[in-house]
């Protein structure tokens, strides 16, 4: 392969690993594997939006490209299948139109689908009011709470909101449901289901990540991957308050 090629697969891999929030050393070594594979000399640059690449064969020629990532998510199966293809890349002589239909595999491989990522939100939910000494009735309202977020959610995804708008509504829907719940049913415990409710929410791997790459000197990436996680943390909390301030004037 010239270094055309394995700029295409290094640049695709690094994608999947960034859209599935694989953590920046993570990607950055896995850029650098595939092009030392064949021989070639790269630099490699990530931070959560985006990803740089330069690399450069031994007879002098070379090429730099920049890709921007804007959708991620959370999805340690792709990452462990990408750190794989990166491993066995090396280890084996694959072609260029191989190795591209093999990063095309794994980027649109499946996803769980809908139901089965809701009874995940409200199972989350019902496990974690437990979790925080709530009742079985506490962990069931939480339950039902999750799943109705989850759904509004992936509804109005799809319609462009900003991210913190929809994280304050999921917020501020879930203060109101659990004061109703409350008020409706005396016996639960309203900051139990909270706590219960938000946890499929909290962005623990975005926060997890900015600390490890802390760890690893990649400040840039530590800091918007922190910010990120604060900022939805922040989001969250002013809905939750939003809708428990109008609650108690109101009750």
């Amino acid at each position: 392969m010239d270094y055309n090629e394995i700029m295409d697969i290094a640049m695709l891999a690094g994608e999947i690993l960034i859209k599935n929030g694989a953590d920046t050393y993570r990607i950055e070594e896995t850029v650098n594997t595939i092009c030392s594979s064949n021989s070639f000399k790269s630099e490699c640059f990530c931070i959560p939006t985006g990803l740089f690449v330069s690399v450069k064969s031994e007879g002098g020629g070379g090429i730099s490209s920049v890709k921007r990532v804007k959708h991620r998510r959370v999805d340690l199966y792709r990452i462990e299948l990408v750190n794989s293809f990166s491993r066995s890349l090396k280890e084996c002589n694959m072609s260029y139109n191989d190795a591209m239909a093999k990063l095309r595999e794994i980027d649109n491989a499946p996803n769980f689908n809908f139901p089965t990522r809701l009874i995940a939100a409200s199972m989350t939910s019902f496990v974690y009011t437990l979790f925080f000494n709530g009742k079985l009735i506490d962990a069931a309202a939480a339950s039902l709470i999750g799943f109705f977020i989850y759904f509004i959610l992936e509804k109005i995804s799809h319609i462009g909101f900003i991210e913190f708008i929809q994280y304050f509504l999921a917020g501020f829907l879930i203060g109101g449901i659990s004061l109703l719940a409350k008020s409706f049913i005396p016996g639960i415990d309203k900051n139990a289901v909270i706590s219960g409710a938000i946890m499929f929410l909290v962005p623990g791997m975005a926060f997890t990540n900015g600390i490890k790459d802390a760890l690893y000197g990649d400040f840039l990436s530590s800091i918007a991957r922190v910010g990120e996680a604060l900022l939805v943390i922040i989001a969250v909390c002013a809905g939750i308050g939003a809708s428990l301030a109008l609650g108690m004037n109101w009750m």
